[in-house]
C-alpha cells in the first residue's frame, strides 16, 4: 500500500510558494491545502497576496478567503479542519500539497499542537489589564521571572504571543515551555517538506516589488473599507496596521508605505529563522525551485 503524502512548501514571504505549489499539485495531479492565516479572510485579497484568478484555476486551492475578519478562527480550528480536509483528499489522492509561510500553521497539520490547560477568564482580563496599564515592557519582563527559556525563544514584540505564553503559565504555575513537545499525536501521513531559498537581497527586492504592486492594485483602499475594522485580531498584521496609521493622520503614505516594506522584512526574517530550526526541510534554490523539488521528491517518494 502506497503511504500518502504531503509535499509542505515553506519559505519567507514573496519567495515564490505559490508558484512552486500549482507546479507540484500540477505534476503530481493534486490539490493544495493553503496554510497561510492571512489568506484565510474574504476580505484581505491584496494585503495578503492571495493567489490570482488564474492561479486559482490552475490547481484547486482550500482555505483560502473562507472565513470573513470577524470570525474567530484559532490555529486549533485550522488543524482540526484542515486534517479533516487532508483525510478527504488523502481517499482520492496519494501526494497532497500543502504550502504556507505561517509556519505554527504548518507545524499544527504535520505535527500536531502541543496541549495546553485552559486558562480561566480571570488570568486572561489580569493580564490585559496589566498590558493596557503597564505596556509590553512589564509583561516581557513577567515572562522572563516565570519563563526564561521560553522569553529566549519567542518574538517578544508581538503582544499575543507574550499574553499566551503568560496565560498558560500563571494558570498551573507550570512555564510555557515545559508544554511544548509533549503528547503530541503521530500523523498518519508522511510529510516532505521542500523549502524556497534565497539571498537576503533577493528576497528584500521581492519584497519592496510585491508592496509597490500591492499599493499599485489598491491596497489603501482595501484597507480603508476594514477601518471599522482595525481592532480586531486578523488585521493586526503587516500592511494593514500601517495605513491605519496613516488613516489617523499619525504618518503620511510615503512613511506608511516604508514601514509595510520594513516590517515585512523582518517578517521574512522572523519566517526563516522558524523554519530553519526544522532540520527536515529540503531547501531549493529560489530560481529552479520547481525543478530542484522534483528531484528531491523522485529520491524521497
Amino acid at each position: 500500500m502506497i503511504q500518502k503524502t504531503l509535499i509542505s512548501v515553506v519559505g519567507p514571504t514573496a519567495i515564490g510558494k505559490t508558484a512552486l505549489a500549482i507546479g507540484l499539485a500540477n505534476a503530481f495531479d493534486t490539490e493544495i491545502i493553503s496554510a497561510d492565516s492571512r489568506q484565510f479572510y474574504k476580505e484581505m485579497k491584496i494585503g495578503t497576496a492571495v493567489p490570482s484568478d488564474e492561479e486559482l484555476a490552475s490547481a484547486k486551492h482550500h482555505f483560502i478567503q473562507h472565513i470573513s475578519v470577524s470570525e474567530d478562527y484559532s490555529v486549533g480550528d485550522f488543524e482540526r479542519d484542515a486534517l479533516s480536509c487532508l483525510n478527504e483528499l488523502f481517499q482520492k489522492k496519494d501526494v497532497v500539497v500543502l504550502v504556507g509561510g505561517s509556519g505554527l500553521y504548518v507545524d499544527a497539520l504535520t505535527k500536531g499542537l502541543d496541549k495546553f490547560p485552559e486558562v480561566p477568564s480571570a488570568i486572561k482580563e489580569l493580564l490585559l489589564k496589566d498590558f493596557n496599564e503597564k505596556g509590553l515592557s512589564y509583561l516581557q519582563n513577567l515572562l522572563k521571572e516565570v519563563d526564561p527559556e521560553y522569553h529566549k525563544k519567542v518574538d517578544l514584540e508581538n503582544p499575543m504571543r507574550v499574553l499566551r505564553a503568560l496565560e498558560v503559565s500563571l494558570t498551573e504555575n507550570k512555564p510555557y515551555s515545559s508544554y511544548i513537545g509533549k503528547n503530541k499525536e503521530e500523523r498518519p501521513f508522511k510529510t516532505i517538506y521542500i523549502g524556497i531559498d534565497a539571498p537576503r537581497a533577493i528576497v528584500y527586492k521581492r519584497i519592496e516589488d510585491r508592496v509597490d504592486l500591492m499599493i499599485q492594485e489598491g491596497l489603501a483602499e482595501e484597507a480603508k473599507a476594514l477601518v471599522d475594522h482595525k481592532t480586531l485580531n486578523a488585521l493586526n498584521t503587516v500592511g494593514y496596521k500601517e495605513l491605519f496609521s496613516y488613516f489617523d493622520k499619525e504618518c503620511d503614505l510615503e512613511t506608511a508605505i516604508s514601514d509595510i516594506k520594513k516590517n515585512t522584512r523582518r517578517f521574512a526574517k522572523r519566517q526563516g529563522t522558524w523554519f530553519r530550526k526544522n532540520q527536515n526541510i529540503h531547501w531549493v534554490s529560489w530560481d529552479h525551485a520547481l525543478e530542484e523539488a522534483l528531484k528531491v521528491l523522485k529520491k524521497e517518494l
